[in-house]
C-alpha cells in the first residue's frame, strides 16, 4: 500500500501539470498553490459497499463534490453504481477493469477561475454483489491559501474573479456540514472571510 500511494501521488502530480499545460499555466503551479508551509496532502480511502435487497430505499452515497484537489480511483471491476452530473443528467460510470477513474475536486475549480469544475458524483445501493473501491486524495495543505490563478483571471470581464479567496483549512471547517448541498453556499462562506487571508508567496518546490 506504502509503494501504491507513492506512485498514486506521482501521477496525480502528473495530471495536474496536464492541466496547467492545457490552461497554460507554468508547470508545477497547482502543486506549488497546494503546497502550504508542509506541502499538499495526500491520502487513500478503500470503501465497501455490501449488496442492498432494496435499493428503492435508500440513497446510497448522495450526491456531493470532493472539497479537495484531484481524485484517482480504482473502482470495482464487476459492481457498477457511481454515477457523474453531466448536463443535469445523471451518467453511469460502468466498471472497468485496470483503469482509474480521474475526479476533479472543489480546489481545482477555484484556482482554474472556473475553467474545470468539480464533479457531482454518487454511488446508488447496488443488489448484485459488493462494491469495492479505492480513492486516492491529492488536496492542498491545511494552510495552503487558494485563490484563482491570476493568468486566467479575465481582466476585461465585468466580474472577473468568479471566486473568494481562502485558507483550505477554513473550507474543511465547513465542508462536512454543507458536503451534500450545492457547492456554492461553500463558497459564498468563503467570501466573508476573504478580507482576513493574507496571500503569500507561493513556494518554491
Amino acid at each position: 500500500m506504502k509503494q501504491f500511494a507513492v506512485e498514486l501521488k506521482k501521477l496525480a502530480e502528473k495530471l495536474l501539470d496536464i492541466l496547467c499545460e492545457n490552461l497554460g499555466l507554468e508547470q508545477g503551479y497547482v502543486k506549488k498553490v497546494f503546497y502550504g508551509s508542509k506541502g499538499p496532502t495526500f491520502g487513500t480511502k478503500v470503501s465497501n459497499y455490501p449488496p442492498c435487497p432494496k435499493p428503492d430505499l435508500i440513497k446510497g452515497l448522495r450526491a456531493h463534490t470532493d472539497a479537495g484537489g484531484i481524485i484517482l480511483l480504482f473502482q470495482d471491476d464487476k459492481v457498477s453504481g457511481l454515477q457523474l452530473l453531466k448536463d443535469d443528467q445523471w451518467i453511469d460510470v460502468p466498471p472497468l477493469k485496470h483503469s482509474i477513474v480521474i475526479n476533479l475536486g472543489d480546489q481545482l475549480e477555484v484556482i482554474t477561475n472556473g475553467k474545470y469544475k468539480s464533479v457531482m458524483h454518487r454511488v446508488l445501493a447496488q443488489t448484485d454483489g459488493t462494491r469495492m473501491s479505492i480513492a486516492s486524495f491529492y488536496n492542498p495543505g491545511s494552510d495552503a491559501v487558494m485563490y484563482p490563478a491570476p493568468a486566467l483571471v479575465d481582466k476585461e470581464a465585468e466580474k472577473p474573479i468568479a471566486y473568494p479567496k481562502f485558507m483550505f483549512e477554513d473550507y474543511m471547517k465547513v465542508y462536512p456540514s454543507l458536503k451534500f448541498e450545492d457547492k456554492e453556499p461553500r463558497f459564498e462562506a468563503m467570501k466573508t472571510m476573504e478580507s482576513t487571508v493574507s496571500l503569500g508567496p507561493i513556494a518554491t518546490v
